[in-house]
């Protein structure tokens, strides 16, 4: 018998423990049926999978029953922030068409703006998460109130996804002009020239499968975006398929050479990466690949590589997790790059709110950082 063959000729026993057991307890049944396919890992625990082909089978499967996310724990609350007195701005939709299909967005404004040229941050979700959701979880919109800039969230649909993952897998979405990235490009056209802001303070970060499409838009783009910001992501064309794509998150090796040289080519954008060493759905040496990437970028265009350090530093965040942060440097240059290992931490947002899916409060605060690494970029760059 086939594995998926395998897999549905045990959905009798699956419905029976629905009903007598709950959505808990056949949760771990179905996860060990998929891993005995051979589609997925043992050892991950439920709802780990944020984004990968064996939990989009549970996920849809406990649907159908009226349950929901397998193994995703309480969802996140949907009641307002307890900063929420912060976000005193708006908070609008819009909605981008090109060729390649459209896509809808959120865009908050800050109370203090009034026509004047801001900094742009995109900010792209990760897999089962929305605008409204990506918002509370890190906090960006009452960052944006207190430091005064724009943030626009691009939303995948759900057509598109059916995990509304950002398609980073796809090769026809890791060009530029096409696919996703014309669309999160077009967006972010779209909104600089509706508000009048600053085209050199724009940046773009992600997490997960948003952290993977953050690096694609720097990569593909890097006239548009001045920085990039990767929380538990993929490096670029680290995959071009979905089997290809359960690999990489696995943590098969995605280095530039064994890619094909896909990086060859492209520009060393300034970037900062975090990622928990606990991770078992991104696997930290991802986070380690997209730095590996950078530096081998850096040395095929930068007639300064030969002159670049690296200074690591250990430390504590006051309200939790241990660190360690390795920061890239040249002489008389801002940091070119920083790697953010997250001891203990796992597929979560660092230093995010519980309001918010897919986040871990015990930070260090990834938003906070990004925005300081954002601010160092560029001679004319202002503080955010």
């Amino acid at each position: 018998m086939s594995q998926l063959g395998d897999i549905h000729a045990r959905m009798a026993e699956f419905t029976r423990r629905l009903k007598s057991e709950g959505a808990g307890k056949t949760t771990q049944v179905i996860q060990d049926a998929l891993a005995t396919a051979g589609l997925t890992s043992a050892a991950t625990p439920p709802g780990a999978g944020q984004y990968n082909v064996a939990q989009n089978f549970v996920t849809d499967f406990m649907a159908r029953f009226g349950f929901g996310p397998a193994g995703a724990g309480a969802p996140a609350s949907q009641a307002e922030p307890e900063n929420a007195d912060l976000n005193r701005g708006k908070f609008v939709d819009g909605a981008y068409a090109n060729a390649a299909g459209s896509r809808r967005y959120k865009v908050y404004i800050p109370s203090g703006y009034d026509g004047q040229a801001m900094p742009l941050v995109v900010m792209l979700h990760g897999c089962t998460q929305d605008p409204d959701d990506f918002a509370r979880g890190t906090q960006m919109n009452a960052l944006a109130e207190e430091q005064g800039f724009l943030v626009v969230y691009p939303a995948q649909e759900s057509s598109a996804n059916s995990s509304k993952c950002w398609n980073w897998f796809k090769s026809m979405d890791q060009q530029r002009g096409q696919g996703e990235p014309s669309l999160i490009a077009g967006i972010t056209n779209e909104v600089i020239d509706q508000y009048g802001l600053d085209r050199k303070q724009v940046f773009v970060a992600g997490l997960s499968a948003g952290g993977a499409m953050a690096i694609i838009m720097g990569s593909t783009y890097p006239d548009l975006y001045q920085a990039v910001g990767v929380h538990s992501g993929l490096p670029y064309a680290s995959a071009n398929d979905l089997t290809s794509a359960l690999s990489a998150m696995r943590g098969a090796s995605s280095s530039s050479s064994r890619r094909g040289g896909a990086s060859a080519k492209l520009e060393a954008i300034p970037l900062i990466v975090f990622h928990g060493d606990r991770d078992t759905t991104v696997n930290p040496s991802n986070g380690a690949g997209l730095i590996d990437d950078f530096v081998t970028r850096f040395q095929q265009t930068e007639a300064s590589a030969d002159k670049i350090s690296t200074v690591v530093e250990e430390g504590k965040a006051e309200t939790g997790h241990r660190y360690s942060r390795t920061s890239l440097h040249v002489d008389g240059r801002p940091v070119l790059a920083e790697h953010w290992l997250i001891h203990g931490a796992g597929h979560a947002w660092a230093g995010g709110s519980e309001h918010g899916s897919y986040t871990d409060a015990k930070g260090p605060d990834a938003s906070r950082e990004m925005l300081r690494f954002f601010s160092t970029q560029g001679a004319e760059s202002q503080a955010l």
